[in-house]
């Protein structure tokens, strides 16, 4: 043996010395060699490993059961919306001019008729007196023009009569009625003068009294967005300087709901709702209102519901986004099974073995089962049980889901039977 390694040992010398190799390179050979090997070994192994899961023996499957239960079952639709005062007013100026004063903040209750803010009055009271003037003047030339009237009036007598003695001609007679005309025809000039101041002066005083911007209900400052100084323009649009909510105590959410849920959904409907600022408290609602137009966004369609919410302790504020959950049926006793039950099918379990694949198939349970056909009859379900070491059919009519468990209106079971919900394979 000796002899033997040493021959090997200078038969691997010499063949360094042919191929030109030093000692580290020799190293480097032999561990590319052993490796190589390894790595051929690995294959072979997992190859032998994956046939044998493929064509290996396995056990039966094993079933998942549930009991049938009584119990209620309420069926709900989930939507979401924000929250909306009742009623919110948006309050704006009319007049043009400068802010001179701003008496409220937000947050602040007010009450009908309160003075929110004030303009600068000097133009507007400037105006005003402008056209007091104007319509002092106006009267003044009335009675002037009624005064030209009588005085007209008087000589057109008096030129009739000499006219009939032969003392005033024909001319005279003439002139006298045209001077009268005239006079008539300034003192309604006059007067009409007098009716556009009137209506000028009623314009000032309107605008000097929209100088004051008031409230028009009772409730609380939800915005304000105007400062003292702050210049007003409302030649084109009127500006929002506040808005305020009726009252909050009394709140809506307004939810859209999916066109698929839609037709489920009526006036009278109980809901119930969570918002992010309170996630473990309940608010309770009532559907007040279905709407009839449709929302499209990206090509989803939506209907808006309203629903009226109880904000006693003002815990709820405008804009808060909310989840409802809407009761649209519910049963009291009513015999269930498990969605799963409804959804099983045997094919799987039929096979009588582990699902064919690779080994790591054993310790994984059959497919995601489908989702409830929505498209069946109620009467045209199934549930499984198992007979005769076997599972066997039982037709169902079902009724209303709540999600996780199905109410069966009439079928060949009872409550405590068992029903197949699925099947788990056992590793040989």
């Amino acid at each position: 043996m000796k002899d033997e390694a040493q021959v090997r040992h200078s038969a691997d010398d010499n063949m360094v010395s042919v191929l030109g190799l030093g000692n580290n390179e020799r190293i480097r050979s032999v561990a590319f060699r052993k490796w190589w090997i390894i790595g051929a070994a690995s294959i072979v192994a997992v190859i032998v490993y994956i046939i044998f899961g493929l064509f290996g023996g396995s056990p039966s499957p094993v079933y998942r059961m549930a009991e049938v239960e009584t119990g209620e079952i309420v069926a709900t639709v989930t939507a979401t919306g924000t929250l909306e005062p009742v009623n919110s007013v948006d309050i704006g100026s009319e007049v043009s001019g400068q802010i001179e004063q701003v008496f409220v903040d937000f947050n602040d209750r007010v009450i009908e008729g309160q003075i929110l803010a004030v303009l600068d009055t000097d133009s507007l009271g400037a105006q005003v007196l402008q056209t007091r003037a104007s319509l002092l003047a106006a009267k003044a030339r009335v009675q002037d023009a009624k005064a030209t009237v009588a005085e007209t009036s008087d000589k057109l007598e008096r030129s009739r009569e000499l006219a009939k003695t032969g003392y005033a001609s024909k001319q005279s007679v003439d002139s006298a009625e045209a001077s009268f005309a005239r006079a008539e025809a300034s003192l309604t000039n006059a007067e009409a003068q007098v009716a556009v101041s009137e209506a000028s002066l009623s314009s000032a005083e309107t605008a000097f009294s929209k100088s004051e911007i008031k409230s028009p209900i009772n409730g609380v400052v939800l915005l304000r967005s105007v400062e003292p100084g702050q210049v007003v323009a409302a030649s084109f649009n009127t500006p929002v300087l506040f808005t305020l909510a009726e009252d909050l105590t009394k709140m809506q959410l307004e939810i859209d709901v999916d066109e698929a849920d839609i037709g489920q959904i009526g006036e009278s409907q109980r809901a119930n709702f969570v918002v992010d600022a309170f996630q473990n408290r309940q608010y309770p609602a009532t559907i007040t209102q279905v709407r009839f137009a449709p929302k499209t966004v990206d090509n989803v369609v939506t209907y808006q519901a309203i629903l009226t919410v109880n904000n006693e302790d003002l815990s709820l504020r405008p804009g808060m986004t909310a989840t409802a959950t809407i009761v649209i049926a519910e049963r009291q006793d009513a015999l269930s099974v498990p969605n799963a039950a409804l959804r099983f099918n045997p094919s799987v379990a039929q096979n009588k073995g582990r699902p064919r694949g690779p080994p790591w198939a054993r310790f994984m349970d059959e497919p995601r089962l489908p989702p409830i056909d929505k498209s069946k009859k109620a009467d045209d379900h199934e549930v499984w049980i198992i007979q005769d070491g076997g599972p066997q059919k039982v037709g169902v009519t079902i009724g209303i889901s709540d999600g996780l468990r199905t109410e069966i209106i009439s079928g060949n079971i009872k409550m405590g039977d068992l029903v197949v919900t699925g099947t788990q394979a056992l590793a040989p």
